[in-house]
């Protein structure tokens, strides 16, 4: 860890912001993280829900140490440096065919002789089913990206917590404020009212979105077709392995490698939801992103 952290401190490279536009004609910032020599793929990042990008800034620096530049950014409505989240109408299924879908077709343009991969973390992998630009993809990686239903929450405190916050204190903050103060309650960053009520209407659907005729998501994940790692932890309570498996189920054609791990791969440090892009993961977890990416390169795919 300590050699990663020198590594980062005494590295000139700064991410360099650009900008995307939606279908809808929205901007999106994102950042360009350039790789440290020649370039042999790019990779995207779609994070999480109430996640900012800055979370993945740590392991984006040691995909560009293994010769990767990666493209972050955040969804509308999240991180302090765009729209407020009270001024975004922007659903899940919105994000997903604006946000991800101006993003993936950002890096497609501007990237076109690279080998073009994602990261996809809870929703981010969602994402990659839901969005019809994922057929521009060459393979992904999923982390945690599971159905959310509280019937795979199984420690009872747990289920309880999740259920008071996703079926009552979050959507009655998203009808009173008109969004969620999700720093203030403890889920992350704040979120779009729609966000909250779509996330609260599933929970309780037996197989998630899939449940929902509005998203169509059966018929949205039969579209793309590409190698995916889907990696799910084993102290994870709020995505269970049998979570993680109904959501890559759906994923028809597409060929899904399913890893469970767990502390005991990582020394003994904890993981979680969010845990797998800490620094405490770079030296066990973090590698076998990057090994399966690698094996996924077309050969001498370099950028000129």
């Amino acid at each position: 860890m300590l050699s990663i952290l020198f590594r980062m401190r005494n590295n000139p490279m700064s991410p360099v912001q650009n900008t995307a536009i939606c279908p809808d004609g929205s901007p999106v910032k994102l950042h360009v993280h350039e790789a440290i020599g020649a370039a042999k793929a790019v990779v995207q990042i779609n994070p999480a829900t109430a996640v900012t990008e800055r979370m993945y800034f740590a392991f984006a620096q040691f995909l560009t140490e293994n010769g990767f530049t990666v493209i972050t950014y955040n969804y509308r409505g999240v991180g302090r440096d765009g729209p407020h989240p009270k001024d975004v109408k922007a659903g899940f299924t919105s994000w997903a065919d604006n946000d991800v879908e101006a993003v993936t077709q950002w890096v497609s343009e501007h990237y076109p002789s690279l080998a073009h991969l994602a990261v996809g973390h809870s929703f981010g992998g969602h994402a990659i089913g839901l969005s019809a630009s994922s057929r521009k993809l060459h393979a992904a990686v999923t982390i945690c990206s599971h159905a959310g239903c509280l019937r795979f929450i199984k420690p009872g405190m747990e289920r309880l917590k999740v259920s008071v916050l996703l079926k009552i204190i979050g959507p009655l903050t998203a009808k009173l404020f008109g969004y969620v103060p999700g720093r203030r309650l403890g889920l992350g960053e704040d979120i779009p009212a729609n966000v909250m009520l779509e996330w609260s209407r599933w929970t309780s659907l037996r197989n998630y979105f899939f449940d929902d005729p509005s998203v169509n998501a059966a018929a949205r994940f039969s579209r793309p077709s590409l190698p995916i790692l889907a990696l799910g932890f084993n102290d994870d309570p709020w995505a269970p392995a049998q979570a993680i498996d109904l959501m890559m189920g759906h994923l028809t054609k597409c060929t899904v490698e399913r890893r469970q791990l767990g502390p005991e791969d990582s020394e003994g440090f904890s993981i979680g939801h969010l845990g797998f892009f800490r620094h405490r993961h770079a030296d066990k977890l973090w590698p076998i992103v990057v090994a399966w990416l690698n094996t996924q390169l077309p050969e001498n795919q370099y950028e000129t």
